[in-house]
């Protein structure tokens, strides 16, 4: 398909994924020397990106904006699952005191798209926009829409909960995930947790319109 490629969307899309991947600005020169391209075929591409609002600029410094946050959480599909999120989730963070998220299936990967931080003194915190494996708990969970308990081989310490969310025709939509923190401050323990993931995500299910029997197991 390369004789199909368009260079100025091969340059644009190269300066945005390098400049997602840092959390500090980068110049034209540095941008040039990471990506291959020469400072003059970046300088049209770099203005049109921070023209249309997808980077910025201070300082002489190019930085990823939130653009791509924002276009996501205006695709309507997203954008209800989250309305519809938000309130089970942030009742489960309060009932066991645990911080919880929501993921999706994102070609192939499992991506976090809410995350509500538990109202403890400790929790584990995921970042939105987190990419995580396939293999993962939670991927277990979106591939075969059952619930899963299992230690998090990357993470000592931490359990992961997943209940998944079902649509309206049975399919996976999303799964809950509490990474459960086991300390001595732990008011509820992790069968109880797993219990509030399941009643959460049940409740996410009704509310998009879908169906909890799979959840429930």
């Amino acid at each position: 398909m390369a004789e199909y490629s368009v260079p100025a969307l091969d340059k644009a899309f190269d300066v945005l994924e390098l400049l997602a991947s840092r959390s500090d600005g980068m110049s034209q020169t540095e941008i040039a020397e990471s990506t291959g391209w020469s400072v003059s075929q970046l300088f049209r591409v770099l203005t049109t990106l921070e023209d249309r609002g997808w980077v910025t600029r201070d300082a002489g410094l190019y930085s990823f904006s939130m653009a791509a946050f924002d276009l996501a959480h205006r695709h309507p599909p997203l954008r209800g699952l989250l309305v519809a999120a938000t309130p089970p989730m942030r009742e489960l963070s309060r009932r066991v005191s645990q911080s919880c998220n929501l993921s999706v299936l994102d070609m192939g990967s499992v991506r976090v798209v809410a995350q509500v931080e538990s109202p403890a003194d400790f929790g584990y915190r995921v970042r939105v926009g987190a990419l995580f494996d396939i293999e993962s708990a939670t991927g277990v969970a979106l591939t075969t829409g059952e619930a899963v308990r299992r230690d998090d081989p990357l993470q000592p310490g931490i359990t992961d909960l997943v209940v998944p969310v079902l649509a309206a025709d049975g399919s996976v939509r999303a799964a809950v995930t509490v990474p459960y923190v086991a300390t001595s401050f732990s008011v509820v323990a992790a069968d109880e947790v797993l219990a509030h993931a399941r009643s959460a995500a049940h409740s996410i299910s009704e509310r998009i319109g879908g169906s909890s029997q799979r959840a429930a197991r």
